[in-house]
């Protein structure tokens, strides 16, 4: 295992070290598999999102229905996304 800086001062406690290296290999992990963290952003822009889409319809819409609403929107625009690229860079695909 390497040591980090904070295990060399022995700032933090050993528990808090190891907390900061498992969050730096899931970091790590992260940034080799993109997919994950699209769609766990997309999931928080969806928490963000259903809210205002629910004020929007004035209560005539339920919760859960603001919520796929919303989901539907943010599958749209990544899918339109998606097909641009295609159409216009297709030698990637």
């Amino acid at each position: 295992m390497k040591r980090n800086a904070f295990q060399r001062q022995n700032i933090l406690p050993f528990a808090s070290t190891t907390m900061l290296e498992t969050a730096a290999d899931i970091l790590e992990r992260w940034r080799q598999q993109k997919f994950p963290l699209y769609l766990f952003l997309g999931l928080c822009f969806n928490l963000v999102l259903a809210p205002a889409v629910f004020a929007a319809t004035g209560g005539d819409l339920s919760k859960v229905q603001a919520y796929w609403l919303a989901g539907l929107a943010l599958v749209t625009v990544a899918l339109s996304i998606y097909l641009f690229f295609v159409m216009f860079v297709p030698e990637k695909f």
